[in-house]
C-alpha cells in the first residue's frame, strides 16, 4: 500500500463562523455556516457555481434536546489524505483515496451538549457524518429525527423509487422533482409494501440539472443506526432525510461514543464519472477480515429460476398448509412431484456447473418449511438444519466434491430475524460439516421482532452481526430482502452480493422490469455495492412454459450477456436453466468465459435511463470484457479500444442483437462475429430496442 498522509492543525476562535474545505483539483467547494442563532449548515458548490444552497443540519432527540440550533464552533481541524489501497475483489485492482478533511468541533450554549461535524471532499463528491464523543450531557441519547437537508438549486430531473422502509424492489420513475408523487407506484411492490408518504421516497436518488450537471445523493457506512430516506419538498426542491422506521417512535437509541453514516452527494458534468466512483467505498473502514483467503468471486447455477417461470418447480415438498415445524413429520407428508430441491435434479445442475465451469450450485427449497412460510409472520418457520425427505445432503454434498463444484447455502429467514439468530450457530454448524462456503439470505415477510422494519436501526444491526458471524467461520454471504449496501463489502469483504432491489425474477411474474431499469440501477442501488441481479435469462418470453403466458424478460438474449459487464457482481448467477443454455451453446460461451474479479474498469459512456457501455479487463490477465446496454430504444454504440496494450494484438468474439431482434418481437434473435483488433481499432455495433452486446477480447498468443 502507498501510504501518504499530510495533517494541519487549525485551531480556530469561536468568533469565526463559517469554514470552507475545497477537493483537491478544487472544482468541489463545501461551506459550512453557522447563523447568529447558531443554526449549523452547509452548501456546496461545483466549479463555482452552486449546486446545494444552504441547508439545515442536525438532529431532534426524544429527550426534548434538540441539536439543530443554539452552537458555536470551539475548534476546527483541517487535514489532507492521500493513499491508494487494494479491495480484496472488485472493479479495479486499486483505489485511490484523495480527499481534504474539515472537522467542526460544536458545542450548544443551552445543553453543553457538544458534536462533530466531518465533511470529506473529493474530486467526485462529499461526504459529511456526524460525530459524538463520550459526553457525559449526551451519554445515551434517542434520535426522533435527522434535520440533514439537500437544498437543491433548481427542478431537476430525478430517478427514484418511493420510500419503503421495508422494500426496494420497485421500478424507477423519471420525473422532475416537482413531479415526484409516489402514489403513482401504489401497488406495483411486493407483500411488505407500505409506501410512507406521497413525497417520501428512497435513497439513492439520481439527479440531472438542467445545465447537465448530474448529482446523486445517497449514504455510506450504515452501521448501527437506520437506513436514511428522504422526504421531498416539491415546491422548494428540497430533499430531507427520512429515517427508517423501528417499533417505537424513536428512530435510533444512542450510546456515545458514537458516529452516524456519511451523508454522500457525488457531482459530475459526466454521467461516466458517477459510475466510475469510488468515494463511498473510501467512506467505509478498511477491511477488519484477518485471513480473506476463503473469499472467492464465483459464477454460480442453481434451483432457482424453475420456481419463478410457470408450470416448473416449487420450493415446497407437499401442498399441506397451517403446518408446525416441531410437530411435522415430514416423511408422512405426500410429495406435491414439483419439489425442485430433489436429489437428482440438483446433480443435474451440478453436473451442468462441472462440465461448464462454473463455480457454484445454488439450491433454494431444499429444506423444511416452505408449506407454511410467508405472509403469516410466523416465528418458527425454519430451523436451517432439517433437510426435505427428497434432499440428501450427504450424497450431494460428496458428489459436489468429487465434480469440483461448491454447493451454496441457502437460508430464507422468512423475516424472522430472532428465529435466525437463535439458530445460526447450528445452521453454520451444519454448512461446515456438508462442506458449503457461501450462504445466500433471505428475508420475504413483515420482520419480527414485529414492529421492526427490513432498514430500521435493529435489522441494520441483525444484517452486520450475521455478515461478522459468517466471516469468523470463514463464510461469504449473499443478502436478499435486506438493506441497500453502502460500502461495507470493503470493511467486510465476504459480503458478495445484496438483492435490495427489483431483480431480474420479476420479468418471470409481473408486469416486469422495463428495458431502462439496468441502465438506472447502476446509477442508484449499485452505487453502495454489486447486486445478485440473476442475468443470463435466454427463454425470454414464459409463454414458452405456458401457453397465454404474457410475461416476459424485457430484453434481448444480447442484452443479458451484456448485465455481466454493466451490472458488476463477484458473485454472478447464470439464471436460466441448463436445458436452455444447452439450445443457445454458442452465446453460453460469453457467460462461461466472462471473469467476475477485475484489475482495470472504464466507463466508456453512460447516461442514466438511456445507456451504458463498459469495459473491464479481467483479473490478472490481458482479457477484456465488454457490456453495452439500451433502453427501449434502439441505438448504434461506437468506440475506440484505445485502452488495449498497443503492442498486442486481439481476437474480438462480438456477440450482438440480431438484424431483427427487438425485446417485443424477436427476443431471442443474435449474431456471433469474431475479428482482429489493436488499440487503434474502432468498435461500431448497433443495439436493438430493449437490447445489448457483449464483446471478449483475447490477445493473440
Amino acid at each position: 500500500m502507498k501510504n501518504l498522509l499530510i495533517t494541519a492543525l487549525l485551531f480556530i476562535s469561536a468568533s469565526l463562523w463559517a469554514q470552507s474545505v475545497t477537493s483537491p483539483s478544487g472544482r468541489i467547494q463545501v461551506d459550512f455556516h453557522l447563523s447568529d442563532e447558531g443554526n449549523p449548515s452547509y452548501s456546496v458548490l461545483f466549479d463555482n457555481k452552486e449546486v446545494i444552497k444552504p441547508s439545515p443540519m442536525g438532529f431532534r432527540l426524544k429527550q426534548g434536546i434538540d441539536l439543530t440550533y443554539g452552537f458555536k464552533i470551539i475548534e476546527t481541524k483541517t487535514r489532507s489524505v492521500s493513499e491508494t489501497w487494494e479491495p480484496v475483489w472488485g472493479e479495479v485492482k486499486e483505489i485511490t483515496d484523495n480527499h481534504n478533511e474539515l472537522r467542526i468541533h460544536l458545542q450548544q450554549y443551552a445543553s453543553d451538549s457538544k458534536m462533530d461535524i466531518v465533511f470529506r471532499v473529493f474530486d467526485d463528491g462529499v461526504g459529511f457524518r456526524y460525530e459524538f464523543e463520550p459526553n457525559q450531557k449526551l451519554a445515551y441519547f434517542q434520535v426522533t429525527d435527522e434535520a440533514t437537508s439537500f437544498c437543491l438549486t433548481g427542478d431537476h430531473k430525478a430517478f427514484w423509487i418511493p420510500g419503503n422502509d421495508d422494500s426496494n424492489e420497485y421500478y424507477y420513475s423519471t420525473t422532475k422533482i416537482s413531479g415526484i408523487d409516489t402514489r403513482l407506484c401504489d401497488g406495483k411492490g411486493i407483500g411488505t409494501h407500505k409506501i410512507i408518504d406521497k413525497h417520501c421516497i428512497q435513497s439513492p436518488v439520481m439527479l440531472k440539472t438542467d445545465d447537465n450537471i448530474y448529482i446523486n445523493i445517497f449514504e455510506a457506512a450504515l452501521s448501527d443506526y437506520p437506513a436514511m430516506l428522504l422526504d421531498v419538498n416539491v415546491n422548494n426542491y428540497t430533499l430531507k432525510a427520512h429515517l427508517a422506521g423501528s417499533a417505537t417512535d424513536v428512530k435510533a437509541f444512542m450510546q456515545t461514543p458514537c458516529k452516524t453514516p456519511w451523508r454522500t452527494i457525488l457531482i459530475s458534468d459526466n454521467a461516466a464519472d458517477i459510475l466510475a466512483s469510488k468515494t463511498i467505498l473510501n467512506l467505509n473502514e478498511p477491511c477488519k477480515i484477518e485471513n480473506t483467503d476463503f473469499i472467492k468471486p464465483q459464477k454460480m447455477v442453481g434451483v432457482w429460476w424453475e420456481m419463478h417461470v410457470p408450470n416448473k418447480s416449487s420450493w415446497n415438498y407437499a401442498d399441506k398448509f397451517n403446518i408446525k415445524l416441531a410437530d411435522t413429520d415430514w416423511t408422512t407428508l405426500t410429495p406435491n412431484g414439483r419439489h425442485g430441491a430433489n436429489t437428482a435434479n440438483v446433480k443435474r445442475y451440478i453436473d451442468f456447473a462441472a462440465e461448464n465451469g462454473i463455480d457454484g450450485v445454488l439450491v433454494e427449497g431444499w429444506n423444511v418449511g416452505w408449506e407454511d412460510w410467508a405472509g403469516n409472520w410466523k416465528e418458527e418457520v425454519f430451523d436451517f438444519v432439517t433437510p426435505y425427505p427428497d434432499f440428501n445432503v450427504e450424497e450431494l454434498s460428496s458428489y459436489a466434491k468429487s465434480k469440483g463444484v461448491n454447493l451454496i447455502m441457502h437460508h430464507e429467514t422468512s423475516a424472522s430475524a430472532t428465529n435466525y439468530e437463535r439458530r445460526l450457530d447450528s445452521a453454520i454448524g451444519f454448512m461446515k460439516k456438508h462442506g458449503y462456503n457461501s450462504v445466500k439470505t433471505g428475508y420475504v415477510g413483515w420482520i419480527i421482532p414485529r414492529g421492526e422494519t427490513h432498514d430500521g436501526q435493529w435489522m441494520v444491526q441483525h444484517y452486520e452481526r450475521v455478515i461478522k458471524k459468517m466471516a469468523e467461520n470463514g463464510i461469504m454471504i449473499d443478502e436478499h430482502e435486506s438493506v441497500r449496501p453502502t460500502g461495507q463489502h470493503r470493511t467486510y469483504p465476504n459480503l458478495m452480493a445484496c438483492e435490495a432491489a427489483r431483480g431480474n425474477e420479476y420479468n418471470a411474474w409481473s408486469i416486469g422490469n422495463p428495458p431502462e431499469h439496468e441502465t438506472i440501477l447502476p446509477f442508484t442501488r449499485l452505487m453502495g455495492g454489486p447486486m445478485d441481479y440473476t442475468p443470463g435469462i435466454f427463454k425470454i418470453k414464459m409463454a414458452n412454459y405456458q401457453a397465454g403466458n404474457t410475461c416476459q424478460v424485457h430484453s434481448t438474449i444480447a442484452k443479458q450477456l451484456a448485465l455481466y459487464v454493466t451490472m458488476y457482481s463477484p458473485l454472478q448467477m447464470a439464471a436460466d436453466l441448463p436445458e436452455n443454455y444447452n439450445l443457445y451453446k454458442d452465446a453460453f460461451q460469453f457467460i462461461k468465459d466472462v471473469a467476475v474479479d477485475w484489475d482495470t474498469t472504464k466507463i466508456i459512456e453512460a447516461e442514466p435511463g438511456d445507456y451504458i457501455t463498459i469495459a473491464r479487463k479481467a483479473k490478472g490477465t490481458e482479457n477484456w470484457f465488454i457490456g453495452a446496454i439500451t433502453d427501449e430504444n434502439k441505438r448504434t454504440v461506437e468506440f475506440y479500444l484505445d485502452f488495449l496494450d498497443p503492442d498486442k494484438t486481439y481476437l474480438a468474439t462480438i456477440y450482438a442483437d440480431g438484424k431483427d431482434a427487438d425485446w417485443i418481437t424477436n427476443p431471442e434473435s443474435y449474431s456471433i462475429s469474431t475479428k482482429k483488433v489493436t488499440s487503434g481499432s474502432k468498435l461500431k455495433i448497433k443495439l436493438a430496442a430493449g437490447g445489448g452486446c457483449a464483446v471478449s477480447i483475447y490477445p493473440i498468443k
